[in-house]
């Protein structure tokens, strides 16, 4: 099991994240999900919550096609091209992750994504014993 540690010594604990999350295991890398359906197609245009209920589906699809599941995600990098679509984001992302063991999160705004409907893209790190 991994081990979080929300609060180190001296340094201001955080309710929505983890500091620091280790663990035995082998590490697994999940590229930046975006909102694209198994055909291609993105879900939600223009609507962060759609957008982002697709992109951890999709990481969800990733995690079991590794033997893993959100239990095991030990980071989660969010690339929003809007930083107010934050709240909506991490609302979503609370449907699918443990919130009294969050993982360890970091939030960057970015000027643009590789599409210009894309509001999105959020990478993992997961540990799987």
């Amino acid at each position: 099991m991994n081990t979080h540690i929300s609060a180190p010594d001296g340094v201001f604990p955080s309710d929505g994240y983890t500091h620091v999350v280790t663990g035995p295991g082998r590490l697994l890398a999940v590229s930046g999900q975006m909102a694209f359906d198994a055909d291609g197609r993105l879900v939600g245009a223009g609507d962060p919550a759609a957008q982002a209920r697709q992109v951890f589906e999709n990481m969800r699809r990733c995690l079991a096609a590794a033997g893993a599941g959100f239990g095991d995600v030990v980071k989660l990098t969010y690339y929003l091209t809007d930083i107010a679509h934050v709240p909506t984001v991490l609302s979503v992302r609370d449907e699918f992750v443990d919130t009294t063991r969050p993982p360890a999160s970091t939030v960057v705004a970015v000027v643009a994504l590789f599409r210009p409907d894309l509001l999105m893209e959020i990478d993992a790190l997961a540990i799987v014993a």
